[in-house]
């Protein structure tokens, strides 16, 4: 059964991966600009173009389908002509790696960083995603897995969030939005945690409401969550490196009436 749930994994991830329908996205952020302003501890989100990407943005509604964290170059420089593995992600068919930033730098991306996070828990963070390097996907729940073979699911919307949670939960596997809540969570850090209200009373008869955060499940998180989460600030490239609306160059909305050609114009007048 374990062979046969894992070559059916295997065969539906590599389907998965495969372009959609719609490839094309949008490059918002200048490579160059973008490597400049990442931080260790953030959180990349990316805009993918697979088939299971297709999916994952329609059970989220949303524009993010994968999310990776930025290590910097933590382990070591790289062999000569080689870029720096900077980023730790939860692939489908390669399981848990280490990248280059390179490897999105044609896709939409947005930074994610977390406020007021040490220097030393930043480090945490980090060193739990790296020990987590060369663990495999989640393949086990097979029936999880193949409902993204349907690009849009008829579900209705409370139930979308359930159908990400995909996956065994077993240790030695993870998917990419749980591979960075797991590193988060080693430190305490929130990321949208579920928050109740609990009313009582003092000991001077006074009431009062304190509310109260519960730790989401990991298998839950997806890469909108820290695109919407309060402890992430949104950081954009453009604007980190001095933007200066005055010294964009606009196109004329008005041309002048394109000018003849000189020789052209001679030979007419010459006949």
């Amino acid at each position: 059964m374990v062979w046969w749930s894992g070559t059916v994994g295997r065969r539906l991830a590599r389907y998965l991966t495969q372009p959609g329908r719609a490839t094309e996205t949008v490059t918002t952020n200048d490579p160059d600009a973008l490597a400049a302003t990442l931080r260790p501890g953030d959180v990349l989100l990316v805009e993918g173009v697979s088939r299971v990407a297709a999916a994952i943005k329609y059970l989220t509604q949303s524009t993010w389908s994968h999310s990776a964290l930025y290590i910097g170059e933590v382990l070591g420089r790289p062999p000569a002509g080689a870029k720096p593995l900077v980023l730790i992600e939860a692939d489908l068919t390669a399981g848990v790696r280490a990248v280059p930033l390179s490897q999105y730098a044609e896709r939409h991306t947005r930074i994610c960083r977390p406020v007021g996070l040490s220097e030393a828990d930043v480090r945490r963070v980090i060193d739990y995603a790296i020990s987590q390097l060369g663990y495999q996907y989640d393949l086990h729940n097979l029936i999880d897995l193949a409902r993204y073979l349907l690009s849009t699911p008829p579900v209705p919307v409370r139930w979308r969030r359930r159908l990400i949670a995909l996956g065994s939960g077993a240790p030695t596997r993870a998917i990419c939005s749980s591979l960075i809540a797991q590193a988060f969570s080693a430190v305490g850090y929130p990321i949208l945690p579920i928050m109740t209200r609990e009313s009582r009373s003092d000991a001077a008869g006074a009431y009062r409401v304190r509310e109260i955060l519960h730790i989401r499940h990991h298998s839950l998180y997806t890469p909108r969550d820290f695109d919407i989460s309060p402890y992430f600030r949104i950081v954009k490239p453009t604007i980190e490196a001095g933007f200066d609306y005055r010294s964009l160059v606009w196109a004329d909305e008005h041309p002048d009436p394109p000018q003849p050609d000189a020789e052209a114009a001679r030979a007419r007048q010459g006949s």
